[in-house]
């Protein structure tokens, strides 16, 4: 890819677990338990996680992995419906330089007793440094970091 380039694209990840629904939103609403598996991790540096979860509402954070340079995330909550959606816009940038922008919509879908998320991210990627693949791929550990948090098995994705 060269400077300037722009690659639009969509995916979709759907990942089941034994939580209900309400539990499965509430670690996205709740700052304290989203940064546990959003933001940190092993390797990773959180120098910024700020939340405001209502409609309107950023959440903006800032990290680095292993000393890297900063990566930065920028995000506005479109749409909350609690226990049952989520759609927020998000910019991502990678020291200062614009990495992409994305629609990321969440839906939790009651699945017996437990939940199914389904995880839309449509979006843009700018200049060849990300693309779909690395950003579903990203998306696919953080929703394992999610289930490590709520204390269930890997590898439920569908």
């Amino acid at each position: 890819m060269t400077s300037n380039s722009v690659v639009h694209a969509s995916f979709t990840i759907e990942r089941s677990y034994a939580a209900s629904p309400a539990r499965v939103f509430a670690a996205f609403a709740d700052p304290a338990q989203k940064r546990r598996w959003f933001a940190e991790g092993e390797g990773w540096e959180v120098e910024q996680f700020d939340v405001d979860f209502r409609v309107g509402g950023h959440e903006r954070s800032r990290f680095r992995f292993q000393g890297g340079p900063p990566i930065t995330n920028d995000s506005v909550y479109q749409v909350i419906q609690p226990n049952e959606r989520i759609i927020l816009a998000y910019a991502m940038a990678i020291d200062g330089a614009p990495l992409s922008g994305s629609l990321l919509t969440m839906e939790f879908v009651p699945e017996g007793t437990g939940t199914r998320l389904v995880f839309t991210e449509q979006g843009a990627y700018l200049d060849g440094k990300d693309g779909p693949i690395h950003r579903e791929q990203g998306s696919r550990e953080l929703l394992e970091a999610l289930a490590k948090m709520l204390g269930e098995p890997a590898g439920a994705a569908a």
